[in-house]
């Protein structure tokens, strides 16, 4: 403990007198308190009103903060110039968590003088033309004195600096309400289970979402159907380099020699030439942009073109099979490529746009091998856990799953129906993502740690807080996925 911080104790414990109980939050105190610190950062933090800051800090200021260290008033008025104001284009702002607020009463022979205020705040990066973005989170404790009817911050500790601490409902819900965003559906894996499924939010923007609400999922569809494929695989029902000419070809593309290259592994790992989708060509017609097997480009297209050939095959839908060779053996009964409306009808979470205008509800009627799967937080966490745990697929084929088939950017590739991140050190990350209209979800999976994360959110913005969970649960494995992402 430094002599600085010991002083700090004793002017808190001893010099100051008895520190009352905490105070009720509708109190004359309190909601002052509670004004005088949204002003202080609102004004001098957020926007940088330097001479209101220079009038609102003691002349003996004492600031002690937990990664910069000590600072007196000059080099604390100094480094908020230069830290926090120097760059305009990208500026922190400061929010405090209201419901952390806590304030005591500082008394000297029965008089007030003085109040200990505490809490938590998040700060943000504000950007021209950006959402704020989410940064980090600290507890801080603060020392106002009261001279001449005006209050002044005399002592401040800042500390528990590091990512939003978003375990509490109430972090996340005001993280959910910061970012627009209506419903967040989560679960955690640790140790390779399922440890937690947590829905916030509503279904409809009145009736509170249940833990079993059903999302749209997106693109997470693309890693079922892989499943779907790689247990046929793994019980000697499917060879992965089969050309799939042999039980489908599409009549677009029927007489271009590019058909007898392509085989589920292409599918799988995207690299079938196709583009996305073939109505976003001028003539909605199939096509193949490069050769198969020659280069990385994401195609819904190639998995429907997959799907079709499984089913001429197995004389079987999609859902039929999945239904056989994954959601039985999981357990997963709230999934499925197809709308059930007597089921589904009073649970699904409606999608919204940026402006919060609800999306219609997609009712597939069959089965598409790349989207709107409907599922549930538990049902797409049993799969996950299944997939970390091998429960489905044969040695072999597991390892070909996890093995880089096509490189995607730099520590990034695809293997066989998942995104592979290279985090260093022996370590991956598994994942996929799904974004749609009111659809934004994202899982992952660290084999090494045996950790994985859900979320699934029902906004076109839903993105924007996939960081801050990803840094409070997975630390700096998160932060080196973002690094990937972003680089």
């Amino acid at each position: 403990m430094t002599k600085q911080y010991s002083v700090f104790l004793l002017i808190l414990f001893f010099s100051v007198g008895i520190v009352q109980a905490q105070i009720d939050k509708n109190s004359a105190l309190f909601l002052e308190l509670k004004k005088q610190d949204s002003i202080f950062f609102d004004r001098g933090f957020n926007r940088c009103d330097m001479a209101y800051l220079e009038k609102s800090v003691d002349d003996n200021l004492k600031f002690y903060h937990d990664n910069g260290g000590f600072q007196d008033r000059k080099l604390f008025l100094e480094r908020t110039k230069q830290n926090i104001c120097g760059n305009p284009n990208q500026k922190p702002i400061r929010k405090v968590i209201e419901s952390s607020l806590e304030v005591f009463p500082l008394y000297n022979n029965g008089e007030l003088y003085g109040a200990i205020q505490s809490g938590e705040h998040q700060f943000y990066i504000r950007e021209k033309g950006k959402e704020d973005a989410l940064g980090g989170q600290a507890k801080f404790t603060t020392v106002w004195t009261k001279k001449d009817g005006n209050w002044f911050m005399s002592d401040v500790l800042s500390y528990d600096h590091g990512a939003p601490k978003l375990n509490g409902a109430d972090n996340i819900e005001q993280l959910l309400k910061d970012n627009h965003i209506p419903t967040l559906g989560l679960g955690v894996i640790e140790n390779g289970k399922l440890t937690q499924i947590k829905v916030f939010g509503t279904l409809d923007g009145k009736a509170s979402a249940a833990y079993n609400s059903l999302f749209n999922v997106a693109s997470l569809t693309k890693p079922v159907t892989a499943m779907t494929v790689l247990r046929l695989a793994s019980l000697g029902k499917w060879n992965l380099d089969e050309p799939l000419y042999h039980y489908w070809t599409d009549p677009d593309i029927a007489n271009d020699p590019g058909i007898k290259k392509l085989t589920a592994r292409l599918v799988l790992s995207h690299q079938t030439g196709f583009p996305n989708w073939r109505w976003m060509n001028k003539d909605g017609k199939l096509n193949f942009e490069f050769d198969p097997g020659t280069k990385y480009q994401y195609s819904g297209e190639g998995f429907e073109y997959l799907r079709k050939a499984l089913e001429k095959k197995f004389r079987k839908s999609l859902e039929q099979l999945a239904s056989e060779y994954v959601f039985q053996p999981l357990d997963m009964k709230d999934t499925s490529y197809i709308w059930n409306g007597k089921k589904d009808e009073g649970r699904v979470v409606i999608g919204y746009d940026s402006y919060g205008k609800p999306y219609d509800i997609v009712k597939n009627k069959t089965a598409n091998a790349a989207d709107d799967l409907i599922t549930t937080v538990e049902d797409y966490g049993k799969f996950l856990v299944a997939v970390m745990n091998n429960e489905l697929l044969s040695d072999s084929v597991f390892e070909a799953m996890k093995t880089r088939q096509v490189k995607t950017k730099a520590n990034k590739y695809f293997g066989l129906g998942f995104e592979i991140y290279d985090l260093g050190n022996d370590a991956i990350a598994l994942s996929h993502s799904g974004a749609d209209k009111g659809v934004n979800t994202i899982v992952f999976l660290l084999p090494k740690t045996r950790q994985g994360l859900i979320i699934f959110t029902n906004a076109d913005d839903g993105y924007k807080i996939y960081e801050p969970l990803m840094n409070q649960y997975f630390g700096n494995n998160g932060k080196k996925i973002v690094e990937i992402e972003t680089r």
